[in-house]
Order: structure tokens, then sequence, then C-alpha cells
């Protein structure tokens, strides 16, 4: 059973009609079975919490209306549950189960500390367990939170437990702190005291993440309808140019109703070129059309000028008897508070008397204004007007003196935009130069830093190459030597069992002390020449004739050079002897002869080099 719970594929459950326990005080078990959300048999049971600290069934389409952005759950400080009302204290009584009692703890202490609810959680860690406590009793208390999916109980004191819902979680958490203790046992092993907490599972965060992204489906899906809709219907089709469609476009032309779709319609002919020497007198008398359109037009808007000025007028009329009203009402109100009536007023009457008087001349004034402003209107026209009716007025004033004074000042203007211009010009180069002078200056420094940068990674590859190849070198003196010593081992061995074979025939045969001597340098003289062999075959003579002529090219080439010569030199040189040559094979060459050449390292970092030098002089010296 804990396989399948583990696996999650079932959920148990416990029928609550078939708790049947002892209850010694009724109206306490009423009391804790409705504050664990229990049932107990023949009582009508409530919530474990109340429905505003657990989480109801999330509404997918909440986030949906318009207007409202929907909360993050990942935000710090904001979950999906709202944080329960410090205000309500919760009386926790003792609640007795089948096979345990549960007793609340302290409450004067403080309540227990829960870590911060991961998104989606529907898995709870209970730890505190007594370490009798099996699965069965775990899923009796636990099973009244709500449907339990899957129960995980681990060897030690402590379980993972994970609902059918989020809310379920929430009643399982009000059992944090209360001691759980098996049957009437005193023992250690049969009480604990819960502590339970939010949990992390894949599962759950799984889940949440996949409602969070059906919901962010649904809301662009939503967000797409709503552009949809709001979007502009597209503009009719224009229908191509021929000669039936241009005949139907004239008449269209000429129809006041539909002019503003023809005049489309002929647009998009102009611009797509359909005007040409054969269509061009049907393209004129659609433009004449068009143009003929422009006097109707202009016959529209004095039309429409002219129910304006009506309309200024009946305005202008009906304000001025808005006013006249108005001033008869405040003339009521002043009369009103005259002292022959206004001693016959009540205290109560005379403020309100009061009040409607100021607001009535505040309209009243207001009015007046909007009338005096639409008659200052109608004076400025009127004077317009007249100017222009009037030009005498204007041929007083000397136009040869306005000419050349408006002469002077265009020249002036021109003068100093053209200065203006020079100064832009100027500032304009001076902020390219210094562009391209600060370019310059960080491409110089790159440059500088790339050049130093490749000349030490190539000066660290040749010193890497030089100690490989002292390396190679090394090994194979060190396997020769080995070689050596094996050989010069087995020889002395023979040479031992040699010396004894002979000193025992002396002392058979009576042979003198001389005989014994010449035997001794006989062998010395054999391991001087076992000697001499290795030291040739170490030395790997040469091979051909071409390396022999090759070897004197180059000591010849060397000679002249005393202070010596890289192997780049060196194979320039020897490549107009020989075009098939390689560097390489030139330097094995002389990695064979270390009696005759040798290899000397000058210069420091990036300036280090390697050059060859002949050393058979010295050699013949020391020899």
């Amino acid at each position: 059973m804990m396989a399948a719970a583990a696996d999650g594929l079932g959920s148990l459950a416990i029928d609550t009609t078939q708790l049947n326990m002892s209850v010694t005080d009724p109206t306490a078990w009423a009391t804790a079975m409705n504050n664990l959300g229990m049932v107990p048999v023949g009582l009508p049971g409530q919530q474990l919490v109340s429905d505003s600290i657990c989480v109801p069934g999330f509404d997918p389409g909440l986030n949906m209306m318009t207007g409202i952005t929907p909360i993050n759950p990942m935000i710090p400080g904001l979950g999906l549950v709202p944080p329960p009302p410090t205000e309500v204290a919760v009386v926790k009584e003792i609640i007795h189960c089948k096979s345990c009692t549960l007793f609340p703890q302290n409450p004067n202490l403080p309540p227990p500390s829960t870590r911060e609810r991961p998104p989606g959680c529907k898995t709870v860690f209970v730890g505190g367990l007594p370490e009798n406590a099996t699965e069965e009793i775990i899923q009796e208390v636990f099973e009244q939170c709500g449907d339990i999916t899957a129960i995980r109980k681990s060897k030690k004191n402590f379980c993972h437990i994970r609902f059918a819902e989020e809310f379920m979680v929430d009643k399982a958490i009000y059992l944090s702190g209360y001691r759980m203790r098996l049957g009437s046992s005193t023992d250690k092993k049969d009480s604990g005291r819960l502590h339970v907490d939010f949990a992390q599972a894949r599962d759950d965060f799984y889940e949440w993440e996949c409602k969070q992204r059906m919901r962010a489906r649904e809301e662009r899906h939503r967000r797409k309808l709503e552009e949809d809709r709001l979007r502009p219907p597209s503009p009719p089709p224009i229908m191509h140019y021929s000669e039936h469609e241009a005949a139907l476009l004239a008449e269209k032309l000429k129809d006041d109703s539909k002019f503003s779709e023809a005049i489309t319609v002929l647009l998009s002919w102009i611009e797509r070129g359909e005007v040409n020497r054969r269509s061009a007198n049907q393209f004129y008398s659609m433009v004449q059309s068009a143009n003929s359109h422009v006097r109707r037009l202009m016959n529209e808007k004095a039309t429409h000028e002219q129910e304006m000025e009506e309309a200024k007028e009946n305005f202008k009329n009906a304000l001025t008897g808005i006013l006249t009203q108005f001033e008869q009402i405040v003339a009521v109100f002043n009369a009103s508070t005259r002292q022959k009536a206004w001693d016959h007023f009540s205290k109560a009457q005379r403020k309100n008397i009061d009040i409607w008087r100021k607001h009535s001349e505040e309209l009243r004034n207001a009015q007046s204004e909007q009338l005096m402003g639409i008659r200052r209107e109608e004076e400025m026209e009127m004077s317009d007007d007249e100017n222009c009716d009037s030009p005498t007025k204007k041929m007083r004033v000397d136009e040869s003196a306005l000419a050349a004074q408006a002469y002077a000042l265009k020249e002036e203007n021109d003068s100093l935009r053209w200065q203006l211009d020079a100064y832009r010009n100027e500032v304009e180069l001076l902020k390219q130069e210094k562009e391209q002078l600060f370019r310059t200056e960080e491409n110089l420094t790159k440059d500088q830093q790339v050049q130093f940068l490749q000349q030490t990674m190539q000066g660290m590859q040749q010193q890497l190459l030089t100690i490989q190849e002292e390396l190679n070198s090394k090994k194979s003196e060190l396997e020769q030597a080995k070689e050596e010593q094996s050989h010069t081992q087995a020889l002395l061995k023979v040479l031992q069992e040699q010396l004894k074979g002979t000193k025992e025939l002396v002392e058979t045969n009576g042979h003198s002390h001389e005989d014994t001597n010449e035997i001794n340098v006989l062998t010395v003289a054999l391991v001087n020449q076992d000697r001499e062999n290795n030291i040739e075959k170490r030395s790997q003579g040469l091979k051909s004739e071409k390396e022999a002529l090759l070897i004197g090219i180059i000591s010849t080439f060397l000679h002249v050079h005393p202070f010596g010569a890289n192997i780049e030199y060196l194979w320039s040189y020897m490549q107009q002897l020989d075009s098939k040559i390689s560097a390489n094979e030139i330097e094995m060459l002389l990695m064979r002869l270390p009696r005759m050449f040798k290899q000397e390292f000058t210069g420091v970092g990036a300036t280090l080099e390697k050059r060859w030098k002949l050393c058979a002089f010295e050699g013949i010296k020391t020899t």
C-alpha cells in the first residue's frame, strides 16, 4: 500500500460514519470536530477552517476581466491563499480519534512557524510523529482534511502527505503544534508533537505551471479576439480598369451620394498608371467631373454657413431672453431683501432667500459675459470687413520706405542664416573629428594589446615546443641508459660465472696468478668494448650519402655564422639547393648529432629565439 501511495495512483479514504469512539463530553467533542472539520456520528459538522482562510476553487476566468491584472503567486509576500485574519482567535480543543488522541499546545505560546507557501502547494510535511505511528493512523488523522492522493512515510518520525486540492493544505496546517498520543500509552515511542509545514513537490509545481500556461493561453486568445473585434475594417477592393468600369465610374462621379467611393477608385487608377494615350480622354472627362463637384461643395459650404449664422442669431436671441428672465428673477430677490418685506420672513427663510439671490446673480453675470463675448466677436468681424472695404487707409503708408526696410531686414536675415549654417557645419566637423580621433585611439590601443598578446602566445608556444623536445630527448636517453644498464648487468653476470669457472679450473689445474690477471684484463676490455659499442649505437650514425652532404653544407653555413642561426633561416638557405627538404627534417638531423651542433636560446618572452651553432671544433678539443 505504501508503494501505491508513493506513486500517487489512488486516493485513500475512510468513511467518517465508521468512527465509533467513546465521547465523555459531547460539547467538547462537537467543538473539537468543528475546529478540525470532522463530522461526528449524529452531529452536523462544519469546515476545519473558515472559508475566508481556505482557498476555494480558483475560477480561471477571474483574471480574464478587463482592467484586472492577474496576481503573480511567485511574488514574495503574495500567494494563492490570503493570510488568515489575525483578529479571529481560533480555540483549539482536544481531538479524539479511533487510534490516537490529539492535545492542543499551550495557547499562551506563539503559533508554530511555517515556511513561505510554494505556488500550487498540495503537499505538506508532517514531522514529530510518534515512533510507533503507522501509515493507517496518519491517514486516519489527516484524511479529515480532504482527499489524500499519496502518503510517503519515512523510516524516521516524519512523512509527506499530498492532497487532491490546495485548500486542504490549510486544514492540515491547522494541526501543527498538537501533541499526538497513540491510545492511552504513556511510552515515549507512542507520543510526539506534530509539526505540519508546506512542502515543495515537483508534481505540485508542474500542475501549477500547467494551469498558469492554460490561463495565459486563454488570456492571449481573449486579447486576440478583442483586437480582431476592434480592428478597423479593411478597405473595399479596388476594381481593375476597363472601359466598361470607366464608363460606370464616370456616372458615379456625377452622383453626389456615390462621389466619395468613385473618387477613391479614380485616384487608385491614376496612381497605378492606367492613364495612357488611349484612355487619356476618358480620364480627362472624369477629372473634369471631379472639378465640377467643387462648385457643389462650395454651395454646400455657403448653405452650412448660412445655417450657422441663423443658429448663432437664434442662440443670441434665446440667450437674450434667458438673460432678461434672470434680470427679473434677481430683481425679485432684491425686492425681497428690502426692509419692508425682509422683516416678515423667518431666519431660515432669509438664509434660503440670500443663497438663492447669490446663485441667481452668479448665473446672470455668466450669461451676460457670454452675450457680451458674442457681441464683441460680431464687432470684430464687422471691423475686419470695413478694413477690407476701405483700401484707401492702407495707401497712406509710405510704400517705398516699407519696401526698403523689408529688403534690409531680408538681407540681414540671410546673412545671419548663413552664419548659423557655417557654425553648424563647423560643430559637425569638430564632432566627427573628435569621434574619429577617439575611435583611432581606441583601435590603436586594442591593436597594441592584441599584438602584445599574440607575441606572448607565440613565445609561450615556442617555449612549450622546446620543453617538449627536451623532454623527448631525455626520455630517449633514459631508455637507452636503462638498456645499457640491463645489458651490462647481464654481461657482468656472464663474466662473473666465467670467472668462477676459471677460478675453479685454476685451483684444479694449478695455474699461476698471472693467468688470473690476464683473465681479469680480458673481462675489463670486453666491458669497455661493449660500452663503446653502446655509445656508437646511441650516436646513430648517418644513414645515407644525402645526409652526409646535408651535414657538410649545414656545417659550412653555420661556420660562417659564429653566433648561430635559427631553423627558419637555415631552412630558407637549404631550400634554394633542395626545394623538397623541410625544416622539420633539418631540425631532426641536427638533433641526432649533439657533438657537432648545439642549440641555444636568446631573448626573453616574446623575443625568445632558438638558434643552432656548430660545436664540432669544441668537441675535438675536449676529446
